[in-house]
């Protein structure tokens, strides 16, 4: 329930790094579904990596509002919610009021081949995957474009669909030819949406699609034709607004015609004349959070130089330490020496750069200029809650050979290495034994798509703080206040209505709404290692808004390594809505068994699989997949399968989202680790809901991982 507003962060990123984005003259424009096509069909087209559209389209009877996502050059994904114009949300006015019926659904498309001289690229597709079903379709699609030196590039497509994109059933399904189940479609509709529906897939009529894209020589303007393979015939409008008369979507034509016109590098505006008889229009932002760089105000990586210190008892500690916290992010410590005083191990917490290539690289430099000519080892020994991390070590000869070009065919970067942190090294060291610090910062939870309003929101000022009785023990907490929010307009109430399974998260109304000031989270952490790649943590307090108890996670994370295990353990209670101090009777013994893999074949991606029991005590499995653009921003998406039926779950079928996480750097000229999130949870129900738990060994330990080229 922690999202903030996708619209808003990412015009902000815009307004903040347009400078910086990577122009890209003709990035492919995008269908009245979302994702990159023609009017009402897709093409066989990708955008490069990490592009982003956020789409509007209005072709009278069905508003849609969407976000498409590049994710991999090979895959594209679409999250949409389409408006009845003319039909209401539910034939019960006290249900949902007069809000117009919204239509959630969420596409895919996969490159099978790429473009070649003589060869077009093919592309698959699915259309409304896991929505209720009224807009479920497949299809393959093939595109070839012709450049001419005058009259601009003319980008051929045909497909072939099914389902959706089949009704117009003027071809043959070729999938009859292996076996006769193919031949029928099943009818109906999935209730509340949220199912994969493979038993319908590729079923049914077929039908040939098509059209052209004209990029003409007048820059920024582009014109589309299109045949489209929907008759219209079979469309489900219910709950009409004028019973009397309700909606039937006429067609005069099966061509659609349109023109997209790029206003600059970020907003297209489009106008079409669709069905014969209806004039369209629809406008999207887009970008590329994959090009996406903000330019830094830091302070150069110094030049080369020869110390002036004689020996290590004439250093200025306190000074190299700030320039090393001002220059390269890392804070100090403690710092010591073997007894020869040859190797030098700086302690330390990395707290602005990301990029610990680049916070190392002028780390290294600094202490080449400012240590004692005779040191031959430097060590960066980055600890976190008292961990130790990983270890960067530095060659002090070779690196200032190279660095002072002193030997030809040298490379500073190839004197540096990482390694573990040694233990012994760790526990006798004097390190600062107690810190504390606050912060404020806004807060929006959300949800989208609920009966009773389509938004639902809350605005809070957050109010954190901690305070470390050692290196390994730390108490923290965070103070929400309230701005405003509509959760009183949320319907779904605990005794409105029987569900088998406890409330755990579709309480959210009476946490919202009955607590103006409210304490988020207040708990004790310890944090140890039980070996070098063996991590510990136990917490105890009131962990998240909703549950507190005690808990214990161990993580086993070798150093650069693709794979990493971990487990945790947690006995909670429900929190009392109306007391910030007291618990109400429900309580769960709820954890996990968790594997981390970054996949080889999937660079700069990570999948999550999480096996266990859930907050409202039921058991299965949750799968994340997420992969990270070269500017940081992430995305991903998850589901979580449970023992509960989805006549018990509800409406979705299962628990599911997507996220987008974008590091702030990218807003500001100096470097921080710190994010935003912007989520979509199409809706909140109890089933396959995991605790928020503050600690999370894997995030504490980001900079173990995998981490192609690292010595």
């Amino acid at each position: 329930m922690k999202y903030y507003i996708a619209a808003a962060l990412i015009s902000a990123l815009g307004v903040a790094a347009a400078q910086a984005q990577e122009y890209n003259p003709d990035p492919y424009t995008t269908s009245d579904f979302g994702g990159v096509g023609l009017l009402q069909t897709p093409t066989a087209r990708m955008n490069s990596e990490g592009h982003i559209t956020i789409g509007y389209s209005d072709t009278d009877d069905y508003r849609r509002t969407s976000i498409t996502l590049q994710v991999f050059d090979w895959m594209q994904a679409t999250a949409r919610y389409t408006d009845f114009r003319y039909s209401f949300y539910s034939d019960d006015p006290e249900f949902s009021g007069d809000q117009t019926l919204k239509d959630k659904g969420f596409d895919l498309k996969f490159r099978l081949y790429e473009e070649s001289k003589w060869l077009p690229e093919v592309a698959l597709g699915f259309q409304d995957l896991g929505g209720t079903g009224l807009f479920a379709g497949e299809y393959f699609v093939a595109s070839k474009a012709y450049e001419t030196e005058k009259l601009g590039v003319f980008d051929f497509h045909v497909g072939l669909g099914f389902g959706y994109l089949g009704r117009r059933d003027n071809a043959f399904n070729p999938f009859c030819e292996i076996t006769d189940e193919f031949c029928e479609r099943p009818g109906g509709f999935t209730q509340g949406g949220g199912d994969v529906e493979w038993d319908k897939m590729f079923k049914g009529p077929a039908a040939v699609f098509g059209g052209l894209e004209w990029r003409t020589p007048l820059e920024g303007l582009r014109l589309k034709a299109e045949y489209d393979p929907n008759d219209y015939q079979s469309e489900r409008l219910p709950n009409p607004i004028d019973p009397e008369n309700p909606r039937e979507i006429v067609v005069d034509s099966a061509w659609n015609v349109g023109a997209e016109y790029a206003l600059n590098n970020f907003v297209n505006l489009k106008l079409g004349y669709q069905r014969g008889n209806t004039m369209t229009f629809g406008f999207s932002l887009r970008y590329n959070l994959a090009t996406a760089y903000q330019i830094k105000l830091e302070p150069e990586m110094r030049d080369a130089k020869y110390s002036t210190t004689s020996n290590f008892s004439e250093l200025d500690i306190q000074r190299l330490s700030q320039d090393l916290l001002n220059e390269t992010g890392y804070r100090v410590k403690a710092i010591a020496t073997d007894d020869e005083q040859e190797r030098v191990t700086l302690y330390t917490e990395q707290i602005r750069y990301r990029d610990r290539e680049e916070a190392v690289s002028k780390a290294a430099r600094i202490l080449s200029n400012e240590m004692p000519e005779d040191v031959k080892r430097y060590e960066i020994a980055e600890l976190k809650d008292g961990l130790g991390i990983v270890q960067y070590n530095v060659n002090a000869p070779y690196y200032k050979t190279a660095a002072r070009g002193e030997r030809f065919f040298r490379d500073e970067h190839d004197a540096i290495s990482i390694g573990h942190v040694r233990p012994s090294e760790l526990t006798n060291s004097e390190q600062q034994v107690t810190n504390s610090g606050y912060s404020f910062t806004p807060k929006l939870s959300q949800a989208f798509g609920g009966a009773e309003d389509f938004y639902i929101y809350q605005l809070a000022v957050m109010a954190d703080g901690y305070y470390d009785f050692s290196p390994n023990l730390k108490l923290s907490g965070e103070i929400g206040l309230n701005i405003f929010n509509n959760y009183d307009e949320f319907n779904f109430l605990v005794d409105s209505q029987d569900n088998p399974l406890p409330r755990v998260r579709t309480r959210i109304r009476e946490y919202a709404d009955n607590q103006t000031l409210w304490l988020q989270n207040a708990q004790l952490v310890y944090t140890d290692q039980a070996s070098t790649n063996t991590y510990y943590a136990l917490y105890g307090g009131y962990l998240e808004r909703m549950f507190g108890g005690i808990g214990a996670e161990v993580l086993y994370r070798p150093l650069n390594s693709r794979v990493a295990f971990g487990l945790d353990l947690n006995y909670v209670q429900q929190r009392d809505p109306e007391n910030n101090f007291s618990f109400e009777d429900y309580d769960v013994l709820t954890g996990h068994a968790s594997m981390y893999w970054q996949p080889e074949v999937l660079p700069n991606s990570l999948i999550k699989v999480k096996a266990g029991r859930f907050l409202a005590g039921d058991e299965g499995v949750q799968f994340d997949v997420s992969h990270q653009f070269d500017s940081g921003v992430s995305a991903g998406a998850y589901a979580a399968f449970t023992n509960v039926s989805r006549e018990d779950f509800g409406e979705g079928g299962f628990t599911k989202g997507f996220y987008i996480s974008i590091p702030f750097d990218l807003f500001f000229v100096r470097h921080t680790m710190s994010r935003g999130n912007v989520a979509w949870n199409p809706i909140t129900r109890d089933g396959g809901q995991m605790l928020n738990r503050s600690i999370n060994l894997y995030q504490t330990t980001e900079a173990r991982g995998f981490r192609p080229g690292q010595n």
